[in-house]
């Protein structure tokens, strides 16, 4: 183990300003907004593949905080919909948000950000990145974006990419990047005592794996609204099951949110069934307008129920 000690603002030491990548190594990069209520001080720590930053920081509630961007009342009312229906967030919830830098993660962070200041239940949410090290894909503005909103940020840099061409065997790599990112998503969840990790899917994301899964595999199934990992410690959300997607890129421009236009290049050089879905949507809405509205209702007992009280993830704030 190595210890490093870091200068003047949490967030620099460890982190990617122009440094060659490391291949093989998870690199964590933890920031929080500035203030003068915050020590400068932080703590590096390289554990063979991993370094952390860790600054001493005031209470939460005491950070201050720019102003989030007022997401429209129809995307809220939608979300709260989706949110109260799969009881997604319950009281004292620390919630991790996955964030890509597209405009479903921008939208579903602002949205959030909205729904705590009015919503009965109190929750927290904090905000991770997980920056696969993909040629043409940097979400590293973010490092910038989201302290100065008031949120604890972490930023995870992990070479999916290169351990792919290593490792991966038989699958697509679109499969294999989004297992990794989501066990790293996990790994910063329990790291930053998250009882809940939310995702920004939406409807229309909903509608083609539902189709992807009864072409292919001859399957009645789809992304679930809400549930429990496999290990049982960490509850998933997707607070956009109800929300169309040209609702969150009307927002995002609108706002305007700085969203990457492509999360990922390696997918989208090479479109693929879920692209041949998402048009083949966009065919038969043209002629069916309330297909949307439709499917949402078809889908519904698909997205399965939410989990009991009694599932409560053991590392929930009770």
């Amino acid at each position: 183990m190595v210890i490093h000690t870091s200068g003047d603002r949490p967030g620099d030491a460890g982190c990617d300003n122009g440094s060659p990548r490391k291949v093989g190594q998870r690199n964590i990069c933890t920031s929080y907004p500035d203030t003068a209520l915050l020590r400068t001080a932080a703590t590096s720590l390289t554990i063979s593949s991993m370094s952390l930053i860790q600054p001493v920081v005031a209470p939460e509630s005491r950070l201050a905080a720019a102003q989030p961007a007022k997401p429209p009342e129809a995307l809220l009312r939608a979300a709260s919909r989706a949110i109260g229906e799969f009881r997604m967030i319950r009281p004292r919830d620390r919630i991790l948000l996955g964030l890509s830098g597209g405009k479903d993660s921008l939208s579903l962070l602002h949205v959030l950000l909205a729904l705590r200041l009015r919503s009965p239940v109190a929750f927290s949410v904090v905000v991770a990145t997980i920056d696969p090290c993909i040629d043409g894909y940097d979400p590293s503005f973010l490092k910038d974006y989201v302290p100065p909103l008031g949120v604890h940020f972490t930023y995870v840099r992990q070479e999916i990419v290169e351990r792919a061409r290593r490792t991966m065997r038989g699958d697509s790599f679109c499969s294999y990047c989004a297992r990794m990112r989501r066990g790293a998503l996990y790994r910063v969840a329990r790291e930053q005592g998250c009882n809940v990790l939310a995702l920004g899917q939406h409807l229309d994301d909903v509608a083609e794996s539902f189709l992807m899964s009864a072409f292919h595999e001859g399957r009645l199934r789809t992304m679930r609204a809400h549930y429990v990992n496999d290990a049982g410690d960490v509850r998933v959300i997707r607070p956009f099951v109800y929300v169309r997607e040209r609702q969150l890129a009307d927002f995002a421009r609108r706002a305007p949110l700085p969203a990457i236009r492509d999360n990922c290049p390696s997918c989208f050089s090479a479109p693929g069934e879920r692209q041949y879905m998402k048009q083949l949507l966009a065919a038969e809405e043209r002629r069916l307008p309330r297909l949307f509205p439709s499917l949402r209702q078809t889908l519904k007992p698909l997205l399965g129920e939410p989990p009991g009280e009694d599932s409560q993830p053991l590392g929930a704030h009770r």
